[in-house]
């Protein structure tokens, strides 16, 4: 028998929707027959992003609790109870052998009234430091899959797996070589390449930084590839030249991470696990606006193995530039970095998921 249902839940961000996308297409292929219904977060990006991977979503008016007294935060016991209520609804109606949730909003409400009604569950946390989502739910999961050690301090010991976090497959056999990249992009062979990442939006603390050291890169000879995101790309875009690939958007990241002497990224859990398969020397510099500011947790675990550097914005001014030329200067620094990344890739993550919610079919 293979034409099973699965129910999937996680949304807010990317970083808890594309997960969610990669287990289920990691189910269609060994269960083609099988059945997906993915619950969201009604105005979040998941309404968008799950549709145009091909599956069905239906949405609950839930949002999370603001940090200050607002109206939304009056709002959330009645969003809360509708949800509870929809979800209800959605469970019993598509009746699911198994409940998947990857954290964020929607996931809690779903996977509380699944659990009520006897579905075996599945949790997928990706940071180093847990969701409040996934913390409430834990206590009736069957299964924990995180991505770091030391996740017993937020769950019950005996139901975690640490399986990494899912990544897009075109990245798990990095094949492209670094010459083909370099010309995709019009970049030139004999200089070295910084890649800025700020996550698909951008991140306004990292681009306010490449600005102000565009002198400092051109003095070292330095050429950038440059991801600004596409809420900033037209405060940026004039600065794109020879030397200055300024992009909205990367859509192929095997070749942007191909082209890479040295990566400045936002601390995101799916960016981080994404970097530990390109082995490059990574310099952190973490959202500080991020619930439990997860990314500065994410950015430690790293560096506490040797395997990458840490920057928060607010040295930025005083210690940037020391700190990315005592990088550069250093092959290394450069060598050792990039291997010990490695070292902490999981490439079989989305695999080793499915297999723990096969033994739950079983």
């Amino acid at each position: 028998m293979d034409n099973y249902r699965f129910i999937l839940s996680g949304g807010g961000t990317g970083g808890h929707i594309y997960p969610a996308i990669a287990i289920a297409n990691e189910l269609k292929k060994r269960y083609p027959k099988a059945e997906f219904l993915f619950v969201g977060a009604k105005d979040k990006m998941e309404m968008e992003k799950v549709p145009q991977a091909g599956y069905k979503i239906e949405g609950l008016w839930i949002s999370g609790l603001q940090r200050k007294l607002t109206l939304k935060n009056l709002m959330f016991p009645f969003k809360l109870i509708s949800s509870l209520i929809r979800a209800r609804s959605i469970v019993r109606r598509f009746r699911p052998d198994v409940a998947i949730g990857t954290g964020g909003f929607a996931s809690g409400p779903l996977l509380k009234m699944a659990v009520g009604v006897g579905v075996p569950c599945v949790l997928q946390e990706q940071n180093s430091f847990a969701g409040i989502t996934n913390k409430l739910l834990a206590g009736k999961a069957k299964v924990i899959c995180v991505a770091y050690d030391g996740m017993e301090q937020f769950f019950p010991q005996e139901k975690i797996i640490k399986t990494g976090n899912p990544v897009r497959s075109d990245l798990v056999n990095l094949q492209v070589d670094r010459s083909e990249a370099i010309q995709f992009f019009g970049l030139n062979p004999s200089k070295k390449t910084v890649l800025i990442i700020g996550g698909s939006l951008g991140a306004r603390r990292i681009n306010q930084l490449i600005e102000k050291e565009l002198g400092f890169f051109k003095k070292n000879g330095i050429q950038l590839l440059w991801q600004c995101g596409k809420l900033y790309h037209n405060d940026y875009k004039k600065y794109d030249s020879n030397r200055v690939k300024v992009k909205a958007f990367l859509n192929k990241m095997d070749y942007a991470y191909a082209s890479a002497d040295i990566i400045i990224s936002r601390a995101g859990a799916g960016s981080v696990s994404e970097l530990c398969l390109t082995g490059k020397p990574v310099v952190f510099i973490p959202s500080p606006n991020v619930a439990e500011d997860h990314q500065t947790k994410n950015a430690n675990a790293l560096v506490s193995k040797e395997a990458a550097i840490l920057l928060k914005e607010n040295e930025l001014d005083e210690k940037f530039e020391s700190t990315f030329l005592e990088l550069m200067n250093s092959d290394h620094m450069q060598v050792s970095l990039g291997a010990n990344i490695k070292k902490l890739a999981l490439p079989k993550a989305t695999e080793h998921i499915v297999d723990e919610i096969e033994k739950l079919l079983q």
